[in-house]
C-alpha cells in the first residue's frame, strides 16, 4: 500500500514537471515571436535600407549603423555603451529599462546620475563568462562604431532566476553603441 502511494506521488510530480517544462517552452516560443516582431518593426522603419538582422546561437542582432574595422571574435574584448530592457511586448519602453551606462537614458528613466563614473563604456572580454549567454552570443561579430540591438529569449538570459527588477524567464533587449573591439 505504501509503494502505491509513493508511486502515485512520483507520477504526479513528474506530470507537474512536464507541464512546467512545456509552459516554459511555450513562453520562450512566444518571446521569439515578439522578438521577430520587434526586429521587423525596426527594419521596416529604416528609411535608409541599411538595417539588417544577424542571428547567432539563439541571439538576434539588429544592426542600425554599421561599424568599421575588425569584427569581435568569441575571445575578443569589447567596450560599449548599453541600455538593457525586458521585452514584455513587441517594443521597448523606458518603463522596462533595467540597467544602463548611458547618461541620457538614465536621466530619462529618472535614475540617480550623480556618480558620473557609472556612465563610462563597459569593457569586457567576451569569453570570461561575465556576460549573460544571449548578450555574449549577440556581441560576436560587432565592429567599433556599430549601433545595434541584441535580443534573446529568457532561455539565453537569466532563465528561471529573478534578478533585481528582471523577472524570471524574461526576454531581453540591449541597445548598444560599440566603442572599441580588440583581440
Amino acid at each position: 500500500m505504501k509503494a502505491s502511494k509513493i508511486t502515485a506521488v512520483l507520477m504526479t510530480a513528474l506530470a507537474l514537471a512536464a507541464c512546467s517544462k512545456e509552459s516554459v517552452k511555450n513562453l520562450y516560443n512566444s518571446q521569439e515571436t515578439r522578438i521577430e516582431s520587434f526586429i521587423n518593426t525596426i527594419i521596416n522603419a529604416d528609411t535608409t535600407g541599411t538595417a539588417r538582422a544577424v542571428a547567432r546561437k539563439g541571439s538576434q542582432r539588429v544592426v542600425i549603423e554599421e561599424g568599421q574595422g575588425d569584427t569581435l571574435s568569441a575571445s575578443g574584448t569589447v567596450s560599449f555603451y548599453y541600455a538593457g530592457y525586458t521585452l514584455p511586448s513587441t517594443s521597448i519602453s523606458i518603463a522596462n529599462l533595467f540597467d544602463t551606462n548611458v547618461l541620457s537614458v538614465a536621466k530619462q528613466a529618472g535614475r540617480d546620475t550623480t556618480d558620473k563614473s557609472v556612465f563610462q563604456p563597459f569593457t569586457v572580454k567576451v569569453s570570461n563568462g561575465n556576460l549573460v549567454k544571449g548578450l555574449r552570443n549577440g556581441l560576436v561579430g560587432v565592429r567599433a562604431g556599430e549601433q545595434c540591438y541584441v535580443l534573446f529569449s529568457g532561455k539565453y538570459g537569466f532563465g528561471g532566476k529573478e534578478l533585481g527588477t528582471i523577472p524570471a524567464n524574461s526576454a531581453l533587449v540591449y541597445a548598444l553603441q560599440i566603442v572599441e573591439v580588440t583581440e
